[in-house]
C-alpha cells in the first residue's frame, strides 16, 4: 500500500472516529436532558470534519499546482 492509499484510510478513520464520539456524546446529553449542549457537541464535530476537509482539499490544490507547474 502506498503513502497516499494510507493517507486516504488514515482520513477516513479520523472522520469516522470523530462521529462515533460525537454520536455517543449526542445520545448522552440528550438522554439525561442537555439537548443545548447536545447540538453544540454536534456543530463542533461537523466543525473538526470540516477543518480536516479543507486542509485536505488545499493540500489536493498544491498537488495540482506542482504538476500542472501552476
Amino acid at each position: 500500500m502506498s503513502t497516499g492509499e494510507n493517507m486516504q484510510v488514515d482520513l477516513i478513520f479520523k472522520i469516522a472516529a470523530v462521529g462515533i464520539l460525537v454520536a455517543i456524546l449526542n445520545q448522552v446529553l440528550s438522554r439525561t436532558g442537555r439537548d443545548e449542549q447536545a447540538m453544540l457537541v454536534t456543530l463542533t464535530g461537523l466543525v473538526v470534519v470540516l477543518l480536516v476537509l479543507v486542509e485536505e482539499i488545499g493540500r489536493l490544490f498544491s498537488t495540482l499546482r506542482q504538476v500542472f507547474g501552476l
